[in-house]
């Protein structure tokens, strides 16, 4: 799938009509090129398309500050395959000259991504592939990151599950690297303050056969269990612990994307599921209530988590080319620009850590009546370690 779209209409008609002059960038004749790496089919295409579409409103809400700056996509399917990922970002490096490179979803895709792009003049812009390396030793000045590390939904979960008096915990996730990190920065924090795993399980990645290991965490009896999986994984993980009647009995906590767009797959098994991640749909910010009743209106259904993402990379974008003036001529102005940026997102405002991470909330959720209610911040302007990271 290459598709070249242009949102040139609707930027230069609200530019004129708020009266602005053409910017240098503009004058020039060039425009800002955005080049677009997701996943438009297979599993992940859900989650490509809302990333995009919340990246389009936020610069179509910002057409006024652009200074009078065409915007040109060049959208590109990933198909959420890390193989495709190199010849996809050297397409839009070289060949087309992309300004910004916005994806991907998937952690490995990437790790193709960087290996081509990093410490190039275009700007990576992650918004949603959670893998450490990205913000950790292969951090780049180039490289951003609009959504989380991996390390940042969990870790808080330890405090939590210490606050509640859990001591012995069961961990279990697929064998990949949000798996892996994800049980990791839980085990960090809940060790550090005298908790124990009491079992670790790591299962090959996509399988979804759970019932030998939830009889096991029966068995173990341990205080609460403790996992990260997703999509149709996180569906059937929560649905065989209920059937297994652990549900009330032994509690469940997790990395958000357990209960993150799975809720109504779930049903009544997620009730009193408890999650750590940085946003909830019901977040009681008044940019997040302007946000989603915006995204309703322009795309006929309201934002998950992957659309606020997204639109919080336009944001960055917007906010950039504003400072700027509209030239974005300056490669390192850009960059410099950028890393300085207060973003007020629907999850609350964020900025950017040394090593282009968002330093953000953390929020404990627990499912009640079918929502994830926040219950509190589990931490607040969290920021990743960074570890590895030379900038």
């Amino acid at each position: 799938m290459n598709r070249t779209k242009s949102l040139a209409s609707a930027v230069l008609a609200t530019t004129l009509t708020a009266g602005m002059s053409l910017g240098a960038h503009a004058a020039a004749g060039d425009p800002v090129k955005i080049g677009v790496m997701l996943p438009f089919s297979g599993i992940y295409a859900q989650l490509g398309e809302a990333g995009r579409d919340g990246l389009k409103l936020a610069l179509k809400e910002n057409a006024a500050n652009l200074h009078g700056a065409d915007i040109e996509f060049i959208e590109l399917d990933t198909e959420a395959k890390p193989s495709r990922a190199p010849e996809l970002a050297s397409s839009l490096l070289n060949q087309h000259e992309a300004d910004f490179i916005i994806g991907p979803v998937h952690s490995g895709v990437a790790m193709g991504m960087i290996k081509m792009l990093r410490g190039k003049d275009t700007v990576m812009i992650i918004p949603n592939a959670g893998a450490a390396a990205a913000t950790g030793p292969l951090c780049s000045p180039n490289m951003f990151r609009t959504s989380f590390s991996s390390w940042q939904p969990s870790y808080p979960m330890g405090k939590v599950a210490l606050e509640k008096g859990y001591k012995k915990v069961y961990a279990i996730s697929w064998n990949y690297g949000m798996g892996r990190e994800s049980l990791d920065a839980f085990e960090e924090s809940f060790t550090a303050g005298g908790g124990e795993i009491v079992e670790k399980v790591l299962l090959p990645f996509p399988s979804t056969n759970f019932q030998s290991h939830v009889s096991s965490i029966a068995d173990t009896n341990p205080d609460a269990v403790f996992t990260f999986f997703a999509g149709g994984g996180a569906i059937k993980f929560v649905k065989d612990y209920d059937a297994m009647g652990l549900r009330g009995k032994i509690p469940l906590l997790g990395s958000g994307f357990l209960t993150e767009g799975t809720l109504k797959a779930q049903g009544d098994a997620a009730e009193g599921v408890m999650t750590g991640l940085h946003y909830a749909e019901q977040l009681d910010v008044p940019k997040n209530r302007e946000f989603r009743e915006a995204f309703n209106t322009e795309y006929g259904h309201y934002p998950d988590i992957y659309a606020v993402q997204g639109y919080d990379a336009g944001q960055a974008i917007a906010n950039t080319i504003d400072q700027l003036k509209g030239d974005i001529s300056d490669k390192q102005a850009v960059i410099s620009t950028m890393e300085k940026l207060t973003i007020d997102s629907p999850r609350g405002e964020f900025t950017f850590s040394k090593a282009h991470n968002p330093i953000q909330n953390v929020y404990l959720r627990e499912v009640k009546d079918g929502v994830n209610v926040v219950q509190s911040i589990a931490a607040e302007a969290l920021e990743d370690p960074a570890r590895g990271c030379k900038l």
